[in-house]
């Protein structure tokens, strides 16, 4: 199969899934900026995204980083392929300038910021016979974790046990605390823990060069 087409079949860490096209990457972040942009500014947004990829149903990330020190400004998301991609990434971007965790996006900050989009796989429940095996079924820098139990639920994307330099334990931690629930309560019983991978794209400066995080 060509490299260029929209999207390739590959076998992939042990699944099978559509690759995400680099000109869709593309085309995904600069619709986060521009759902950024005019939802700040409150002036309409063109629905401008058709057809492929951006019609399936396909969990979501988008984050916000200020630039060019690349700290966190806002990180929200649809983990779950509910709903059309176009529609995740739109949702996904305008929450993520409300995120609770900080005060919200400023018309004035937007040549500030740089913009990353993760595409997700559909999560997946590790079934392990003890919670020891939890951390052989995880591997940094290519999974993301879900965790949840009852009413409490928490995720963190792959590439942040990479950036904290996290093994699978403190990963695993990391992501219970994230839930509010004690960091070791992945040894508990009635704990669901989920893994998923991403197709990271980002800004490298404002409005700039779009590049594939993980390549």
């Amino acid at each position: 199969m060509c490299w260029r087409r929209r999207a390739e079949i590959r076998v992939s860490w042990g699944l099978i899934d559509m690759r995400v096209a680099m000109e869709e990457g593309e085309k995904a972040v600069r619709y986060a900026r521009h759902v950024i942009e005019k939802h700040v500014k409150g002036e309409e947004i063109e629905e401008n995204l058709y057809g492929g990829i951006f019609e399936e149903k396909r969990g979501a990330f988008v984050t916000i980083n200020s630039y060019p020190s690349k700290m966190l400004r806002g990180c929200i998301g649809i983990p779950e392929p509910i709903m059309p991609l176009k529609d995740a990434l739109k949702e996904s971007a305008i929450s993520a300038c409300h995120d609770p965790r900080f005060p919200s996006l400023k018309e004035n900050e937007l040549d500030g910021i740089v913009i990353e989009v993760s595409i997700l796989t559909k999560p997946e429940l590790i079934v392990v016979e003890k919670p020891e095996d939890y951390i052989k079924e995880i591997e940094i820098g290519r999974d993301g974790l879900i965790v949840e139990k009852g009413f409490y639920r928490g995720l963190l994307l792959p590439q942040v046990a990479s950036e904290y330099n996290w093994d699978e334990a403190e990963f695993l931690n990391e992501t219970c605390m994230k839930a509010g629930l004690p960091p070791d309560c992945w040894f508990d019983e009635g704990i669901r823990i989920y893994k998923f991978q991403a197709e990271i794209f980002e800004e490298v400066e404002p409005r700039g060069r779009i590049v594939r995080k993980n390549a």
